[in-house]
């Protein structure tokens, strides 16, 4: 098997709906996902002679991670029995920052160990990703989409023109979950009613959000557990963003910009912050 490799595009949730709490215990959502050109670089190599199980290399990320997962579970649906694979994960996609980057190189390990067994079945590996996490079916094909259930259920949308994004990332971090229970504890979930009426509204925007659907529901939530997001909030939209919120379950802080140069423009604004931010472009913006 030669080096084959993938980029892993993280992503910013231009909307997020918090609906009722479902059987499970999660929360029905109605979300827009849009990949940026923020990626992390995937490589799969052939493991080292006499290794006894694949490997997953991640420098600066500490603990199991979702890619070695989804090598496990590829592994077990299709019954590959290649050799042992080394993943390679250059990260710059920041950790536990609301981005999906975990989600986004799960994906990207289930198309190189597609790619390697020679598996061209996208529906499988979507189902191998709805067990993986509510972010991951989104990634296995990265593009503009918008999700409901608990992000699970992907219709895409058409792809945007190339607006710019400023990315303020933080050295905090905040767990998806702690984020979910804070939501629950300030009482943000909507109603089925008024879930309903921001999908039909979203449905309407066909993709083309207006700045009254541009809204995170969980931005309260991370606010509350790291407050310093407000400092980032403003600071964007004092370098000139039309719009600003928390990427997913946050830290992490995107600016919105009419256009590439906007966003360049803050980021060089802003270039004191540390950490320090970074503009970037949706991903597979049309011309």
């Amino acid at each position: 098997m030669i080096a084959l490799r993938e980029q892993a595009p993280g992503k910013v949730n231009l909307c997020l709906f918090l609906g009722p709490t479902r059987d499970d215990g999660r929360h029905e959502l109605v979300t827009v996902f849009q990949p940026l050109t923020l990626v992390d670089d995937v490589s799969l190599t052939p493991g080292p002679l006499g290794s006894t199980g694949d490997e997953v290399v991640c420098p600066g990320v500490e603990g199991d991670n979702l890619a070695a997962a989804a090598l496990r579970a590829f592994r077990a649906r299709t019954g590959w029995a290649g050799g042992t694979v080394r993943l390679t994960i250059d990260k710059r996609i920041p950790v536990a920052a609301g981005m999906a980057g975990g989600s986004a190189d799960a994906a990207a390990a289930l198309r190189l160990a597609a790619r390697a067994a020679g598996v061209d079945d996208d529906a499988l590996l979507l189902d191998i990703a709805a067990g993986l996490g509510a972010d991951v079916p989104a990634q296995v094909r990265p593009g503009r989409a918008l999700a409901t259930g608990v992000g699970d259920r992907l219709e895409p949308l058409p792809a945007p023109p190339a607006y710019g994004v400023a990315i303020l990332p933080s050295h905090a971090r905040l767990a998806t979950a702690d984020v979910f229970r804070e939501a629950d504890r300030l009482g943000l979930a909507r109603d089925a009613a008024g879930l309903a009426e921001r999908l039909a509204a979203v449905r309407a925007a066909a993709g083309d959000l207006p700045g009254e659907l541009l809204v995170n529901d969980l931005q309260p939530a991370a606010l509350s557990l790291c407050p310093a997001i407000a400092d980032a909030l403003e600071a964007v939209r004092a370098a000139g963003a039309r719009h600003a919120l928390v990427c997913g379950s946050g830290p992490t802080v995107a600016g919105l910009f009419d256009d590439p140069t906007g966003a360049r423009a803050a980021v060089a604004m802003l270039a004191d912050r540390d950490p320090r931010p970074v503009a970037v472009t949706p991903w597979g913006a049309r011309a």
